[in-house]
């Protein structure tokens, strides 16, 4: 048996105004908490104990997911008083763990959507006998990301920061993310303090020399740091691009939750969400968007690629493309919002008032 530390600590800063009653793995993705595809993808892969690092709004989970037995798991919850980075969280849930010293223990990231092989990483540290395996993943423009470079047998040469000059860009492999470690290796990081992995145990252990292994697996994968992901994941799971088994009904190109109302002639498209008892007007046409529990969606407004909070409500003929729009939110008829605009939490906006584009 596997088991896991999946650290979901983080503020979601990014993703404000979404986080400021909700923790990020929280969040509804295709229906269910964000959380719950990760979990439910560990156990797919044969992991059956799993302690979730908590910091931020740590109160939320354990009464959503109990001890796990729903889903098949042992779930187990440690709180971090203050913040202590990926290295620290990791350490601090350490004395929860069963495993042995040379036993495997999994990492996952808490915003990290991906197809990865879980089992094929295992695998890999087990046969390459690592101290630390890590999932890498190509991306076509790495300069926002850590670059990690491999020789030809797949171990890690070096760390390195976001590159700024082409001539940094040595690789297109970035750390994806979900880590594979020895378990002595995380019992030497050290305690009380905040640590990155990222920053200092990973480079600290490859120029102590060391085995750092990586794996290419450049299945699906998808940072949900900003509000924009996020949506484009959760449209991706309800279209089946991105796999889960806790999708909450079939693949397609829309996924209406139990108790919600959608207009006859309403259209929805893009891996579209309707939360539960969400009401959809006549004639609204929504695309790629996510409308959370309770929300309303008055008649003829148009949204494409959003995200529309908890019990929000949007006017009549209104038009959103790219836009967030916070719990409890208030948009009157014949607003138009565009371009990452946020509106906050219970913020009100009167009809007719925000305009992108002249009125004709």
């Amino acid at each position: 048996m596997t088991e896991a530390i999946l650290l979901v600590g983080g503020k979601g800063t990014r993703l404000r105004p979404l986080t400021v009653h909700t923790p990020k793995p929280m969040i509804p993705a295709a229906g269910v908490p964000f959380l719950t595809h990760q979990l439910a993808r560990a156990r797919a892969a044969g992991v059956e104990h799993i302690v979730l690092a908590t910091s931020y709004l740590a109160e939320v989970f354990e009464p959503y997911f109990g001890d796990g037995s729903e889903l098949g798991l042992h779930l187990e919850y440690v709180t971090e008083v203050e913040p202590l980075g990926t290295g620290g969280a990791i350490r601090n849930v350490a004395s929860r763990l069963r495993s042995g010293p040379d036993d495997p223990v999994l990492i996952f990231n808490g915003d990290i959507l991906t197809g990865l092989d879980i089992r094929a990483l295992v695998d890999t540290h087990a046969s390459s006998g690592a101290d630390v395996s890590l999932h890498l993943t190509r991306v076509p423009d790495p300069r926002a990301f850590g670059l990690v470079p491999t020789d030809a047998d797949g171990r890690v040469q070096a760390f390195l920061e976001k590159p700024q000059t082409p001539e940094e860009i040595v690789t297109d492999q970035i750390n994806a993310g979900a880590y594979v470690f020895r378990r002595s290796v995380i019992d030497e990081i050290p305690t009380g303090r905040p640590v990155s992995v990222e920053r200092e145990t990973f480079p600290g252990l490859l120029s102590s020399g060391a085995h750092l292994q990586g794996m290419v697996d450049s299945t699906y994968w998808l940072d949900l740091g900003t509000p924009q992901a996020f949506v484009r994941g959760s449209a991706d799971l309800v279209q089946g691009r991105a796999p889960s088994p806790a999708v909450p009904g079939r693949c397609g190109d829309r996924l209406v939750l139990p108790g919600a109302t959608v207009a006859p002639d309403a259209k929805l498209t893009g891996g579209t969400v309707v939360g539960e008892r969400a009401v959809i007007g006549a004639g609204a046409r929504i695309s790629g968007t996510t409308v959370l529990a309770d929300a309303v969606i008055e008649p003829g407004a148009v949204i494409t690629d959003s995200l529309i909070g908890a019990g929000a409500v949007i006017g009549a003929r209104c038009v959103l493309a790219g836009a967030v729009v916070g719990d409890g939110a208030t948009v009157g008829p014949d607003n138009e919002l565009r371009d990452g605009v946020r509106v906050w939490c219970d913020a009100a906006i009167p009809g007719a008032s925000l305009r992108f584009s002249s009125d004709e």
